[in-house]
């Protein structure tokens, strides 16, 4: 019997380095233990049995990403995400999902509202990286500017739709395309997701307190316009920058210019329904006097409403007092010229966009705030009346609705009006002489269908309303800026104070069904205001194509189609 090996390098094995299932030693037949090993050379390789697999989602071997080298390094808080990457635009799914043009020559507006309109599986891949540093992960910074941004925005009314497409345009610029940015009236979030099996990151900030500047409106505008342009080089820290300057930045104009403009504007609103030099020298003091008592109010701290009713006060009490001095002038164009200068338009106009394009809540909870604002005037005024109408001013409403035969003078008016709410607005210089124009055309196009063509009030409001929306945001686009500026003052001429100040006078006089039916027409003016202003937007977003753009065809619905 051949003698085996036991020892290598002189020393014995052990009896834990002998196993069963190990090759015996050795060559020839006595090496052979079993008549069906396998001869040598044939060996496979050994497969997984079953009780070894730990999970069927288990990745294979072989196919292990790599790892990487080192620990990953942090970075500043400032630096580009790692998941900004150079990849190619997505390819357009088998559900027919139309492709969207990313060109700069489409307003970031429109390419970003398109997007926020798909899915996120649809939506198709960042442009090639604008920004070319490396770093650690910056998500967090990227979603608080984002943030910032929006809050901005949603303070100075913009709509919801609008403040989701600029937050998602910054957290696009910086490569997080998974983002979902959700808008309420005084919430703001942000979700972004790396990919499906990372967790995700989210923020939100709430806005606490509202302001009118369309000044620095634009200026956020003209911020994100940058961000979004591939050509530009703006870092994290230059945007951080920048909207710390917008923030501190003063307003255009001081507070003896905005109480001059509160007074031209309901000045010019008496002489539009009717009122001659007396009546707009009246109209203006009583809303200087009421704008001023407006500041008292709010710097003790008091809330809106108790602002807006102490407003309204000053032009019904200077109306009161010329019918019982009995003096020859309209005193009812007096009340309705201070009415003009305290409707909330841009509230209204702002909550039934957000309604039309599927924006629920943040549409109920601003139409809420413009219906508090609304009552606010009510209380106001009806005090005001109710103890005029008891000391025997006698008051027709009747006296208001004269003035059609002077069409130079209320086309003249209606620009005075612009002027004044562009300024009450805080908008840029440069856009106080197109909203002043615009405002005029809107007076004419109402005045050629009410007063000469003969047809109702509500349509020919909302073909004006149309076409101011129309020419705003034709302005906007070419401006690359928000349409509120070039919108929101132009309405002024149109809204509903005459019949506003006819239910309320009706009211006072115990007359309650004719208070319905002019309250009723207010309501109905203010609608067509607000969807006229809508549907010329939407008209020059679907018809009128700049280069680059998507086809009009493939353009998708805001949220739902024929309730589905």
């Amino acid at each position: 019997m051949t003698k085996t090996k036991e020892t290598e390098g002189g020393k014995p094995k052990s009896d834990e380095a002998r196993s069963a299932f190990v090759r015996p030693e050795g060559d020839g037949e006595s090496s052979t233990t079993s008549e069906f090993a396998l001869p040598d050379g044939f060996d496979v390789p050994r497969t997984v049995t079953e009780s070894e697999v730990t999970s069927e989602f288990a990745v294979p071997r072989g196919l292990e990403p790599p790892q990487p080298s080192g620990a990953e390094h942090e970075g500043s808080a400032f630096s580009t995400p790692s998941t900004y990457s150079v990849r190619e635009p997505a390819f357009t799914p088998p559900a027919g999902t139309p492709a969207v043009s990313l060109t700069k020559d489409v307003p970031w507006q429109d390419r970003m509202r398109t997007m926020l309109r798909m899915p996120v599986a649809d939506r198709p891949a960042p442009e090639r990286p604008q920004r070319t540093e490396e770093g650690g992960p910056a998500v967090p910074r990227v979603l608080d500017l984002a943030l910032r941004i929006g809050e901005l925005l949603l303070a100075g009314g913009e709509n919801a739709e609008d403040v989701e497409a600029a937050m998602f345009a910054v957290c696009r610029s910086y490569g997080l395309d998974r983002c979902e940015p959700t808008v309420t009236f005084t919430l703001l979030s942000i979700t972004h997701q790396p990919s499906l099996v990372e967790d995700p990151v989210s923020a939100s900030r709430t806005v606490r307190r509202r302001g009118t500047d369309y000044t620095r409106l634009s200026a956020v505008y003209r911020l994100v316009a940058d961000l979004s342009d591939p050509d530009t080089q703006t870092s994290l820290e230059e945007a951080y920058r920048r909207l710390a300057e917008i923030r501190r930045n003063r307003h255009p104009y001081p507070g003896w210019a905005l109480t001059a403009a509160a007074g031209l504007l309901a000045g010019a609103a008496s002489v539009l329904v009717g009122g001659g030099l007396t009546v707009f020298v009246a109209a203006a003091a009583g809303a200087m006097l009421g704008d001023r008592l407006a500041w008292l109010c709010a710097g003790r701290g008091l809330p809106e409403f108790y602002q807006f009713a102490v407003a309204a006060m000053p032009p019904a009490a200077i109306g009161i007092a010329l019918t019982l001095a009995e003096v020859e002038v309209r005193a009812s164009a007096v009340v309705t010229g201070g009415l003009f200068a305290l409707l909330p338009g841009r509230a209204l106009v702002a909550g039934v966009q957000d309604g039309l394009t599927g924006f629920y809540i943040t549409a109920s909870a601003r139409l809420l705030e413009v219906m508090y604002l609304i009552v606010g005037i009510v209380v106001g005024v009806l005090l005001v009346l109710y103890f005029g109408v008891k000391l025997g001013a006698e008051l027709a409403p009747n006296t208001a609705l004269g003035g059609s035969d002077r069409p130079l003078w209320q086309i003249t008016a209606s620009m005075l009006l612009s002027l004044a709410f562009a300024v009450l607005l805080q908008q840029e210089r440069s856009t106080v002489l197109a909203v002043t124009l615009n405002g005029g055309v809107a007076w004419v196009v109402y005045g050629a269908m009410h007063y000469a063509g003969g047809f109702s009030p509500v349509p020919s409001t909302a073909v004006a309303a149309g076409l101011v929306g129309l020419f705003g945001q034709l302005m906007s686009r070419y401006q690359f800026a928000s349409a509120l500026p070039y919108t929101t003052a132009a309405i002024g001429p149109l809204l509903p104070g005459s019949a506003t100040y006819f239910g309320l006078l009706a009211f006072a006089q115990n007359d309650v069904n004719a208070g319905l039916v002019n309250l009723t027409k207010a309501v109905a003016l203010a609608m067509a205001i607000a969807i006229g202003v809508n549907l010329g937007s939407e008209i020059s977003r679907l018809f009128l194509r700049m280069p680059g753009a998507a086809s009009a065809a493939g353009r998708r619905a805001a949220k739902r189609t024929r309730g589905f």
